[in-house]
Order: C-alpha cells, then sequence, then structure tokens
C-alpha cells in the first residue's frame, strides 16, 4: 500500500469555496489501475487557517507514479491554477509507503 496525501493551508475566509472546488470536481481516479480510496480532510482551525489534507491509497508506489503522468492527472490538474488563489503557499505533499496493516 502506499498513501500519497497533499496538505493544504487555508484562510478561514476561503474555506468553503476551497471545499466546493474539492466537492464538485470530477475525479476520474476509480478509473486508474492501483487507485484504492481518496478522502478530502478538514482539519482544525488555528489562527485563522484551516488545515486540509488529500488522501490518496494505492495500491503501489508505481501506481501513484503512472497516476501522475496520466491524462486523468493532467486534467485533474487543469484548473489548479484558479483553486491556487484559495490556499496559502503551495501544497505539501507527503508520500508514504505502508510497512504494517492491521484491519
Amino acid at each position: 500500500m502506499y498513501l500519497a496525501m497533499n496538505r493544504f493551508q487555508v484562510p478561514v475566509e476561503n474555506a468553503d469555496d476551497f471545499e466546493q472546488v474539492w466537492l464538485n470536481r470530477d475525479s476520474q481516479l476509480k478509473e486508474l489501475d492501483g487507485f484504492v480510496e481518496f478522502h478530502m480532510l478538514k482539519g482544525a482551525e488555528v489562527d485563522g487557517t484551516r488545515l486540509y489534507a488529500s488522501h490518496t491509497v494505492w495500491e503501489t508506489e508505481e501506481h501513484f507514479i503512472a497516476w501522475t503522468r496520466s491524462e486523468q492527472f493532467r486534467e485533474a490538474h487543469r484548473r489548479a491554477p484558479d483553486a491556487k488563489k484559495l490556499h496559502s503557499g503551495h501544497p505539501k505533499f507527503e508520500g508514504f509507503a505502508a510497512i504494517q496493516h492491521i484491519a
């Protein structure tokens, strides 16, 4: 299992618009080999900023890399410049390979 996560710092005045961008997007993740699940997580508000994290699980890191090179990835991120003004700075990417899984 490989977990790919982006963290976003969103000024609270932009939080509703930021959420709408994600909730109304046309996701094509289910079309991709190795895709397991996606979550958009909403975190705490601290000092006028709300933390969000997109959390995607893939069967392997290779499946994730294939996603980043796909037409579906380019299509999904085509509107990213429009949404960029809604969050502060750049999203922070973190990738993790599973070393243990208990279900």
